[in-house]
């Protein structure tokens, strides 16, 4: 099968804290690797009670300190949030320390609501330009040429992977136009999937950085020793979306028997539109799942993320799938 990454938002369960989830999120790291993942990506989110990877650059120095061969990077930094200089001198800093592992992904979202962006000093102004503009300005950053008044350092002359992470097909545009990897978000946004991807490789442009189109997908997984388990390990991952959506995030909650049937409708539709792009079951369920999304989308690479409450049950989970590859 292709490449198989992971996405970990440094999830904090009910009764637990940061520094827990931390800890968990490093384990996972490093049994990922031992499993032959490709890549082990965090993302920014802020003021979330249920999600720890806020500072992510920091959390991706954590993890690749902790590891030793698998690549680290941020699936993604919201850009919007930050100077392109800044993020340019820490990831730059991050590939100083760790080279040839670090991969930088971009999005566009604030990561946040928008009381949350006026507290990150963010700028809300809605320039549809400005977020290519400012991949533009990143890149520059990191030539060896110099191309602005200002220098990163660390960072110029630095090779850091840039990636565009959208949901939209405005990102399937400006990955196509500047010539980069692209990842989609289908583990929570699949609506526009197959449209995007379809855009993205008919007007790719090649670049320096990249021949040819590199699509990446996520896929949500919950794969346990029973398909019984596994409906019931994935209930978490239902219940953190449901309460996303109604406007009460929290911790992520214990698996509950049945949560299903205690949804209204319009909640089951929702999940039912995120749960075309997840696999839940025994090894055989998961593995013709994969198989069928693949086909499907002809994805170069997947971004596997397991939302599971019991961090065993998560490392079982993602131990399970990575056997699937052989």
């Amino acid at each position: 099968m292709i490449p198989f990454s992971i996405l970990d938002l440094a999830p904090i369960n009910e009764g637990s804290d940061a520094a827990q989830s931390f800890r968990n999120t490093l384990d996972l790291a490093q049994h990922a690797e031992r499993w032959g993942y490709h890549r082990f990506w965090l993302a920014e989110h802020h003021g979330m009670p249920g999600i720890a990877s806020a500072a992510t650059a920091v959390l991706i120095g954590h993890v690749a300190g902790g590891t030793a061969t698998i690549r680290v990077g941020a699936g993604g930094i919201m850009l919007p949030n930050h100077a392109p200089l800044v993020i340019a001198e820490q990831f730059g800093t991050l590939e100083s320390l760790y080279p040839g592992r670090i991969d930088l992904g971009l999005g566009r979202a604030p990561g946040s609501d928008q009381l949350t962006a006026r507290a990150l000093r963010r700028n809300l102004a809605t320039d549809p330009n400005q977020f290519p503009n400012d991949v533009i300005e990143l890149m520059g950053y990191f030539s060896a040429e110099q191309r602005h008044a200002v220098r990163a350092v660390p960072g110029a002359g630095l090779h850091v992977p840039i990636w565009i992470l959208v949901s939209s097909l405005f990102g399937a545009q400006v990955a196509a136009a500047l010539g980069l990897p692209y990842a989609f978000a289908s583990h929570f946004a699949p609506e526009q999937m197959m449209q995007a991807i379809a855009l993205y490789r008919s007007t790719f442009k090649p670049s320096a950085r990249l021949a040819q189109p590199y699509v990446m997908l996520g896929y949500n997984v919950f794969a346990a020793d029973s398909e019984e388990q596994a409906q019931f390990l994935a209930t978490s991952m239902q219940q953190a979306f449901v309460n996303l959506r109604t406007g009460h995030p929290k911790r992520l909650q214990p698996p509950v028997q049945g949560y299903l049937d205690s949804i209204t409708p319009q909640q089951r539709d929702v999940l039912d539109e995120v749960l075309s792009c997840a696999a839940i079951g025994s090894r055989d369920t998961v593995k013709r799942a994969l198989q069928d999304f693949i086909e499907q989308t002809g994805a170069d690479e997947l971004m596997i993320t397991s939302m599971i409450f019991d961090h065993k049950a998560r490392l079982r989970s993602y131990e399970i799938t990575a056997a699937l590859r052989e």
